[in-house]
């Protein structure tokens, strides 16, 4: 019995396994130097390069700016001596008489609406078209064509201005004479289709502006919505092709909506380009002392043919600072449609992928 009991192994001691002694004491944990916090590595390296370009980048931004805030500062400093001898009511008058420094008498409203009317009516019927072309040349046209069939959109920017004045008064205008005056014989009761201080049928008049001005802004829409549409990213289209979706769904639910603040942006650099056209305007719309009738079918002068026409008169300060006053309204007409522009086309879905 007793050699049975000595014979039963007793427990091992807390330390040992069998007859080797077990360390329990845990390996001490090494820990990773701390670096000091102004060594030499935290010291971000600039190079010379860089801060050239740096330097040169910043200055010219700030060159830019300096330039147009001159301009503005120039055109207000002439335009003030004319507005103060100004007999007329410069933002309400439909005057234009400057020939003699001591009767002055201008306004600009006359000049506002033929410039504003001929504008919108370009921006009305280029829009729809540019966002066709672009929609075609992203989503349905087979790369070998979209390239270059783009190209062909983007070099009606290189025509010269004075080039389309001359196809709209000599080509188009007798070709849209029948439209013209269709409009004017049966939609006259509606105020912008009724009749104007020139014949429906002149060819020179908003009408016939306005659609030379479409053709002028058109690929400068399109090439902005091209830009914004060709962004859309793959996984939301493949995503919706997945999904049994056709193309043209495909378009109206991902495309569109995720360039259409981009295409609004291009419209608005469009309706800047317009606002300022010059030498095109110039020829197509003869100039007339008759007030409007705020009708498409009427004639006159923007501000900026008003000026070109004017150059002439150009024999003292004052005659100059009323059409510089001219000039600075168109400037900051310009200035603000751009900028509402860059700030949609800013805020849209455009880069982000």
């Amino acid at each position: 019995m007793s050699e049975s009991r000595n014979s039963e192994r007793r427990p091992d001691p807390p330390g040992e396994v069998g007859d080797a002694p077990v360390n329990t004491t845990e390996a001490p944990v090494l820990e990773a130097p701390v670096t000091p916090p102004n060594t030499p590595t935290d010291k971000k390296v600039v190079r010379i390069g860089d801060r050239i370009f740096r330097s040169l980048a910043t200055g010219s931004g700030v060159f830019v700016v300096t330039i147009i805030a001159a301009i503005g500062l120039f055109l207000l400093i002439r335009a003030i001596p004319a507005l103060q001898a100004n007999e007329a009511n410069f933002l309400l008058s439909g005057k234009w008489e400057t020939g003699d420094p001591d009767d002055l008498a201008f306004g600009i409203v006359d000049l506002a609406w033929i410039t504003v009317a001929s504008s919108i009516f370009a921006l009305v019927l280029a829009m729809p078209v540019a966002g066709g072309i672009a929609l075609f040349l992203t989503q349905y046209a087979p790369r070998v064509l979209a390239r270059p069939f783009g190209y062909i959109v983007d070099l009606l920017a290189a025509v010269p201005s004075v080039i389309y004045g001359l196809w709209g008064a000599l080509v188009l205008a007798p070709v849209i004479k029948p439209v013209a005056v269709w409009l004017n014989t049966n939609l006259g009761w509606i105020p912008v289709f009724g009749d104007g201080n020139v014949p429906a049928d002149s060819g020179s008049n908003v009408f016939t502006a306005g659609i030379v001005l479409a053709v002028m802004i058109l690929p400068i829409i399109t090439g902005v919505a091209r830009e914004v549409f060709a962004r859309t990213p793959n996984a939301q289209i493949e995503g919706a092709l997945a999904l049994g979706a056709t193309k043209w769904e495909v378009v109206r639910t991902t495309v569109w909506p995720f360039g259409r603040s981009g295409f609004v942006g291009g419209s608005m650099l469009g309706l800047g380009r317009a606002l300022g056209e010059t030498v095109a305007l110039t020829v197509i719309l003869s100039y007339t002392y008759e007030g409007p009738h705020y009708s498409i079918f009427d004639a006159g002068a923007t501000f900026a043919s008003r000026i070109a026409l004017g150059s002439a008169e150009f024999n003292n300060n004052l005659t100059v600072g009323a059409y510089i006053a001219a000039g600075l309204v168109l400037f900051i007409s310009t200035f603000a449609v751009n900028a509402l522009a860059r700030w949609i086309e800013s805020s849209s879905g455009k880069g982000k992928e």
